[in-house]
C-alpha cells in the first residue's frame, strides 16, 4: 500500500504517465459521426460546422492529395484545403512525423485494448491479481503490434491498426460462465487469494488455456474464409438487418460489466461519464491555442481541437486525479468492506513495483491450449461478425487514406491475415483475438495523414510497450469506478453503432421493424433465461449441452441468428431490406488498375515474382500481376473512390 502524503505524489507518476496513454474513446465517437455522414444515401459529404474546422485537429505540412470526391458540392464557406490529404497511403512522411502520428494512432486503440483483459479478468478469476492482469495487457499489446505489421505489410496494405475485439469477448464470457468454469468462491475474496499458490495459478490458467484452444481453432476458419475468397459469399447473405442486432447486442450484453464497475462508486463513475460527455459533445468545437513550430512560420500559435481529440483521456485523467486527492485526504474508506473502497488509487501500487521492466511474451506461456466444442462454436459466431465489420473498415480506410477501393484479392488477404492474427493471439494467450480498429480509421479523417508507414510505426510502438512490463502494470491501477464510467459511454456507442446500420433499410416497413425488434428482444431474453436456468439444457450429450449453453448465452449470436434467418426468408424487396444500398456501399468499382496495384500489391517484389506465373492469378488472395499494366495510369491522389458502410472496433 502506498503512503498517504498530501505533497509526495508517489502514486501520481502512474497518473501522469497514464494521461499520455489513454486517448481512445472520442475517436470512437468522432468516428461514428464521420461514418454516419459517409454512410448517408447519395454519398453525402461530411458535415462541417464552425467554419469547416470540425475535422481538423492538426495543421500538417507536406504534399497534399485530394480526398476522394463525394460527388456532392461542398458548402462554399469551406476552404478547399479541407478536402485534402497531407500524405496519401503510399507516401512516406518525415521520420519525426511518423513517430508522432504513429503514437497518436496507437493511443486511439489503448482504451479498447486495455479494457478487454480487464473485463476478461472477471471470468478468469483474476480480479485480485493485478500482476497477472499486467502480463495479459503486455501480451495483448505485443500481439497487436505484430498483427498490425503483418496486416499493413502483407494483408490489406492499408493504414489500419489491429487490436483486441469485443466480438470475441461476448462468447468468451459466455464460455467462462458455464458451470464447469465458474470461479470458486474463495477467488472472489482478496484476503483468501494467494496469487503465487499453485492452486490459484491452475484455476486461472486452466480457463485461459480453454479460451486459447477455442480461439486458435476458430481463427483457422477465418484464415480459410479469407484466403479461399469465401468472404464474398458471406457478405452476399448478410445485410443490415443481420448486422444491426449483432453489433448492438455486443454493447448491450456488456451492461453487467459496466454496471458492476461503475457501481463500486457511482459518484466517481458518474463524474467520469459526465466529463467524457462534456468534452466530446459540448466542447468539441472549441479550439485551444498551442505553441507550434515549422520551418516557414517558425514559432507561432496554432489552434487545436483538444477536446475533440482527447475527451476520454481528459475525462479519465481528471477522475483519476480526483480519486488520488480523495485517497490522500482519506475521504475514501480504507476498509475493504465499505462502499467506495475500490475507488482508491493505492490498491495496486505494489503491482508497479513487482512488474519487471522487461517481459517477453511467447506462445504457450500459460501452458498447452485445450479445445472444447462449445468454446469453438461460440468463438465462430464472433469471428464471423468480426470479418463482416472488417470489410466495411477496409472500404472506409481506403476512402480516407486516398487509396482506390480495395480489390477482392486485397480483401481476401486482409481477412486471411486477420485470421492469422487471431491464431497468434490464441497461441500467445491474450484471451482474445484481433480485428481492424474503426477508431484508427476515424483518426485518418482527423489528421489528414493516410500513410501506412505511420501505422507501421504504431505497430512497432505497441511491440515495444508489450515488452516493457511496467507499462502494462500502470494500466491495472485505474480505479474500477473510473473504468465503469468509461464503459458506460463506450458500450452505449457500440450499441448505437449497430443500430446506425438500419439507415440502409426502409424502417417504415413493418417487415423490417418486426425483424429487428424480434431479433433484439430475443437476444436479450433467451441468454438471460439460460443463465438463470443453466440446467435447463439436457440433451444427454455433454458436448452438445455445452455447445448450446455457450451459443444461447451469447446475445450477439442469438440476435444475429434470428436476424439472418428472418431477413433471408421473410418476403421483401432488396430495396426494402437495404440490400441495394448495402451492395452499393460495398461495390468494388476499381478495376485492376496500376494505381490499385501500387497500393495493394505485395511488397519486396513478391507481386512481380508472382506475375511470372499466369496460374497464380486464379488464387483468390494473389494480385492479378501483369494485368495491372494494361490500364492507363492516373495520379493516385485524383482517384474517385466508393463509399463505405459499416463497422465498429472491439
Amino acid at each position: 500500500m502506498l503512503r498517504s502524503s498530501p505533497l509526495c505524489l508517489h502514486s501520481f507518476p502512474s497518473v501522469s504517465f497514464f494521461s499520455s496513454l489513454l486517448l481512445f474513446c472520442f475517436f470512437k465517437f468522432s468516428f461514428f459521426e464521420l461514418k454516419l455522414s459517409l454512410q448517408t444515401e447519395g454519398d453525402m459529404t461530411v458535415e462541417k460546422e464552425n467554419n469547416g474546422l470540425d475535422n481538423y485537429a492538426f495543421a500538417l505540412e507536406g504534399r497534399f492529395c485530394d480526398l476522394p470526391d463525394s460527388g456532392e458540392d461542398l458548402d462554399s464557406s469551406i476552404d478547399e484545403d479541407n478536402n485534402k490529404l497531407a500524405y496519401c497511403v503510399t507516401d512516406v512522411p518525415p521520420w519525426y512525423l511518423c513517430i508522432l502520428l504513429g503514437t497518436q494512432h496507437c493511443l486511439t486503440a489503448f482504451g479498447g485494448i486495455i479494457a478487454i483483459p480487464l473485463i476478461l479478468s472477471q471470468g478468469l478469476c483474476l480480479q485480485h491479481d493485478g500482476l497477472t492482469q499486467s502480463h495479459l495487457i503486455s501480451t495483448i499489446f505485443f500481439v497487436s503490434g505484430i498483427c498490425t505489421l503483418l496486416q499493413v505489410t502483407f494483408g490489406i496494405r492499408l493504414p489500419i491498426l489491429q487490436g483486441g475485439t469485443f466480438t470475441l469477448l461476448a462468447p468468451s464470457m459466455a464460455m467462462l460462465s458455464m458451470p464447469e468454469w465458474t470461479c470458486p468462491a474463495w477467488t472472489q475474496n482478496a484476503s483468501l487469494v494467494n496469487t503465487s499458490s499453485v492452486e490459484f495459478i491452475e484455476v486461472w490458467q486452466s480457463r485461459m488455456r480453454a479460451l486459447q484452444g477455442s480461439i486458435i481453432v476458430g481463427s483457422l476458419f477465418q484464415v480459410f474464409v479469407g484466403f479461399s475468397g469465401l468472404i464474398g459469399l458471406f457478405v452476399r447473405f448478410i445485410g443490415p438487418l443481420t448486422i444491426a442486432p449483432t453489433i448492438s447486442l455486443i454493447g448491450l450484453s456488456l451492461f453487467d460489466s459496466a454496471g458492476s464497475s461503475a457501481g463500486n462508486h457511482w459518484g466517481i463513475s458518474s463524474m467520469t461519464t459526465a466529463l467524457i460527455i462534456l468534452f466530446s459533445q459540448y466542447l468539441r468545437h472549441i479550439s485551444v491555442p498551442f505553441p507550434t513550430y515549422n520551418k516557414h512560420k517558425k514559432l507561432h500559435t496554432s489552434r487545436i481541437y483538444l477536446f475533440q481529440i482527447l475527451p476520454v483521456l481528459l475525462g479519465i485523467t481528471f477522475s483519476w486525479l480526483i480519486c488520488y486527492i480523495l485517497t490522500t485526504c482519506n475521504v475514501l474508506p480504507a476498509d475493504p468492506d465499505h462502499y467506495g473502497y475500490l475507488a482508491r488509487t493505492d490498491l495496486k501500487g505494489n503491482v508497479i513495483e513487482q512488474a519487471p521492466w522487461l517481459t517477453f511474451p511467447y506462445p504457450g506461456q500459460w501452458g498447452i491450449p485445450t479445445v472444447s466444442l462449445a468454446g469453438v462454436v461460440g468463438i465462430l459466431a464472433g469471428v464471423i461478425s468480426s470479418m463482416i465489420e472488417s470489410v466495411g473498415d477496409y472500404h472506409a480506410c481506403a476512402r480516407l487514406s486516398g487509396a482506390p477501393p480495395p480489390p477482392k484479392h486485397a480483401i481476401n488477404r486482409g481477412i486471411g491475415i486477420e485470421g492469422l492474427g487471431c491464431l497468434l493471439a490464441g497461441a500467445w494467450g491474450t484471451g482474445n483475438g484481433t480485428t481492424s480498429y474503426s477508431e484508427n480509421v476515424g483518426a485518418l479523417g482527423i489528421t489528414k495523414v493516410g500513410s501506412r508507414v505511420v501505422i507501421v510505426a504504431s505497430g512497432v510502438l505497441m511491440i515495444v510497450m508489450g515488452v516493457l512490463g511496467k507499462v502494462g502494470a500502470i494500466f491495472t491501477t485505474i480505479p474500477s469506478p473510473v473504468m465503469g464510467g468509461m464503459f458506460m459511454v463506450m458500450f452505449g456507442v457500440i450499441c448505437a453503432a449497430g443500430v446506425s446500420n438500419l439507415q440502409y433499410t426502409d424502417m417504415n416497413s413493418s417487415r423490417n421493424i418486426f425483424i429487428f425488434g424480434f431479433s433484439m428482444f430475443s437476444g436479450l431474453v433467451i441468454p438471460n433465461w439460460i443463465l438463470k436456468n443453466p440446467k435447463a439444457i439436457a440433451t444427454g450429450v455433454v458436448e452438445l449441452d455445452q455447445m448450446l449453453q455457450v451459443l444461447l448465452t451469447t446475445s450477439m449470436f442469438v440476435g444475429g441468428f434470428f436476424g439472418f434467418i428472418l431477413d433471408n426468408t421473410v418476403p421483401g424487396t432488396k430495396q426494402e431490406r437495404g440490400i441495394l444500398a448495402w451492395n452499393k456501399a460495398h461495390e468494388d468499382d476499381c478495376s485492376n488498375t496500376l494505381e490499385s496495384g501500387e497500393v495493394y500489391s505485395l511488397p519486396f517484389g513478391i507481386s512481380a515474382y508472382f506475375s511470372t506465373f499466369s496460374w497464380l492469378r486464379y488464387i483468390p488472395f494473389c494480385p492479378p500481376g501483369l494485368q495491372n499494366s494494361l490500364e492507363p495510369k492516373q495520379p493516385l491522389e485524383n482517384l474517385q473512390t466508393s463509399q463505405f458502410n459499416i463497422g465498429i472496433g472491439p
